[in-house]
């Protein structure tokens, strides 16, 4: 079955020029052409994954993603200009999966875009080292379900933050580099930043905070970062 890709953004060009490279690449594609647009498509009919333009008038695509994780975890890859660097990081700490500077290629796209079908896909399924079940302390992955649980509570994680933290859980104690999480987190060698990781690390701890956590993962200055306190 062909994934269905939402494609919003106020650019007709843009627009068609996306369609025409996922399309190409065997996939269903809906296009929106603003956030009310959005928003009212995906509630009638759930995409596999948003492509979602961040510099759009009136609703932008930070607040809909706000809207979206609301009532949904379906992976997002955020349009951004190559200016706007606060609103891609603001982006991914809101929940976005990836992000794609403007102008991009076609072929990048898809290959982000499949990518993050791909760890959605195998998340649930997936093995680390063996384990479906991960229990440290008062933190609990279950990675058939697709649950966290910190003391009991639900910390609800996009399927990116769920990778992060479970490679982390699996080997306790055991610093990864940032190139290890990557290779991790994003499979076929699909090149991101730095800045990217440190994003979605922020927001996993931002999420775990609220939840009476304030260390889940701790920073080795020069090196990487490994599972904190959770006991």
């Amino acid at each position: 079955m062909s994934h269905r890709i939402l494609v919003v953004d106020d650019d007709p060009h843009i627009r068609d020029v996306i369609c025409f490279a996922l399309e190409k690449a065997g996939m269903d594609v809906a296009v929106a052409q603003d956030g009310a647009d959005a928003l009212a498509q995906f509630e009638r009919t759930p995409a596999d994954l948003i492509v979602l333009d961040i510099g759009m008038p009136e609703l932008d695509g930070l607040e809909v993603c706000r809207r979206v994780r609301k009532t949904s975890d379906v992976p997002i890859l955020f349009l951004s200009a190559r200016s706007d660097e606060i609103d891609r990081v603001l982006g991914l700490e809101l929940g976005g999966d990836d992000y794609v500077t403007k102008p991009f290629s076609p072929r990048e796209l898809v290959a982000r875009v499949g990518a993050i079908l791909k760890r959605v896909k195998t998340q649930p399924a997936a093995e680390t080292k063996g384990q479906t079940q991960i229990e440290r302390g008062r933190l609990k992955l279950d990675a058939e379900r697709f649950d966290v649980r910190y003391a009991g509570a639900a910390v609800p994680l996009t399927a990116l933050e769920f990778s992060i933290l479970r490679l982390l859980a699996s080997r306790p104690g055991i610093v990864f580099s940032r190139d290890q999480i990557m290779e991790s987190a994003y499979p076929g060698n699909v090149h991101v930043s730095d800045r990217t990781i440190d994003s979605h690390i922020r927001n996993v701890r931002a999420k775990f905070a609220a939840a009476g956590c304030e260390a889940i993962i701790e920073t080795v200055h020069s090196i990487g970062f490994r599972l904190g306190d959770v006991n």
